[in-house]
């Protein structure tokens, strides 16, 4: 953590991550100007820790060496681009984490997706904790990485959550591992473009030494995995072979490093043929910095999942109700409705302009019923009638308080017992919802309700 005294950065934006990265090179002796749009109490904060203050700014201040962005700020920010334009380095706060680490400094071992990330990253966190490392899941999980790699005292391994955004500004990170679990066309108005979105993800690999982990049963990630430089693993959910992690007679089996029969797959949870990869991501990743097998079945089976991924509600009259709320795009809900026949889907809210079609197409013939809210609802009602014709569709277009207490009725009006009822809306909360966990609790508040009467 040496050579930022005096260092005059830049820290654009005032959220958690933000704030961890100006603490931290405060506390190296940094000269850090902080930019956010407005003031808040987190900029008086750092104002009485020592920082200065430009709200508002579109230009770095004179002298400025470098700028340490958020990851919610977007490549064309007039101040990233001014800083650009300058000749000034701009790196994200993940960056910065990895400049500030010792000698001797923990592990990454990181992972990245479209889909699937927290929900791995905890799986991680709970094999290496069973391992009895010290540990902790950081990054988009979070808890800023500059934390946990300036934490006293030091982790053992770090399980590093990375979104596209924060890989984007991630010039010279390189883990130990790092594994990609699937790509799907996402975030496409940050990145520009498809092109750009996964070359930030592909970016996760480009360390020479790390042992790059890819979903062999993903094309797109099979296909980038093939071209990592490092060492290559892959898992499936077939049988694996030489260098892949899989699935055969019930268990998950490791043939990469030697580690044989792991856990059962009626152990991972939550359910669900998604989440059996992911659980298999998790064990390549901490197979390759030598965690036991042993370790990385006690860890499975401790793992308490993150709420509103395939959390089971309820049970009434014979019908099953979840809540997958964080199934926010297409390719989250094709995942979900995967582990589920038959099923009243309960979808909709924004889109984003993600078509539908093909997600509709795919999983017609496990559908009993849908039940469809939220402001782009006729594009899952069309592309229901295109593929699925003779479904029953219910639309609710109430958007006030009451609107999922009639959700969830329409749902069980459509269902029979032995269907499960599911909240995988494919879309984005925000239309209706403070974002997907409100929406998620307002889904679990109406089954209560539903049971109670």
């Amino acid at each position: 953590m040496t050579g930022w005294a005096g260092r005059r950065v830049v820290v654009a934006g005032a959220g958690t991550s933000g704030v961890a990265a100006a603490r931290a090179l405060l506390r190296c002796g940094a000269a850090v100007t902080v930019v956010d749009r407005s003031r808040s109490e987190r900029t008086d904060e750092l104002a009485a820790a020592g920082a200065a203050l430009a709200l508002g700014s579109d230009l770095p201040p004179a002298g400025t060496e470098l700028v340490v962005t958020s990851p919610g700020w977007r490549p064309d920010a007039p101040l990233l681009v001014a800083a650009a334009a300058a000749g000034i380095e701009v790196i994200g706060e993940v960056e910065l984490a990895w400049r500030l680490r010792g000698p001797g400094a923990a592990p990454w071992l990181a992972l990245t997706g479209t889909n699937g990330k927290t929900t791995t990253v905890r799986m991680l966190e709970s094999i290496l904790c069973a391992a009895g490392r010290r540990a902790v899941a950081t990054g988009n999980v979070g808890l800023p990485v500059v934390d946990a790699v300036t934490a006293d005292p030091p982790y053992d391994l770090l399980a590093v959550e990375l979104s596209s955004f924060q890989l984007h500004w991630a010039l010279s990170v390189r883990p130990a591992a790092a594994a990609l679990l699937n790509l799907a066309a996402d975030h496409l108005d940050w990145h520009g473009g498809v092109a750009a979105y996964v070359a930030a993800k592909e970016r996760i690999w480009a360390g020479t030494r790390t042992v790059a982990v890819g979903n062999a049963d993903d094309p797109e990630v099979a296909a980038r995995l093939a071209r990592a430089p490092g060492r290559q693993v892959s898992f499936t959910l077939a049988e694996p072979g030489p260098d892949q992690l899989g699935v055969a007679g019930g268990a998950l089996l490791d043939r990469a490093f030697g580690g044989g029969e792991l856990a059962a797959v009626a152990q991972v949870r939550p359910a669900g043929p998604h989440n059996v990869a992911n659980a298999l991501a998790a064990a390549a990743l901490a197979r390759s910095a030598g965690i036991r097998p042993a370790a990385v079945r006690a860890g499975l089976l401790a793992f308490v999942p993150d709420r509103h991924r395939n959390e089971p509600v309820a049970e009434v009259g014979g019908v099953s109700y979840v809540d997958d709320s964080k199934a926010t795009n297409p390719h989250a809900a094709a995942a979900s409705l995967a582990a589920y026949a038959p099923v009243v889907w309960i979808a909709g809210g924004l889109l984003k302009g993600a078509p539908v079609d093909e997600l509709v197409a795919a999983v017609a013939d496990r559908l009993a019923g849908a039940v469809l809210l939220g402001a782009d609802r006729a594009a899952l009602a069309a592309a229901i009638a295109r593929h699925a014709p003779h479904l029953p569709v219910v639309e609710v277009d109430r958007t006030d308080d009451g609107a999922m207490s009639e959700v969830v009725r329409a749902a069980a009006g459509l269902a029979r017992a032995g269907d499960t009822v599911l909240l995988a809306p494919a879309a984005a909360s925000m239309d209706m919802f403070r974002d997907y966990g409100a929406r998620g609790d307002a889904f679990a508040a109406a089954v209560r309700a539903l049971a109670a009467s």
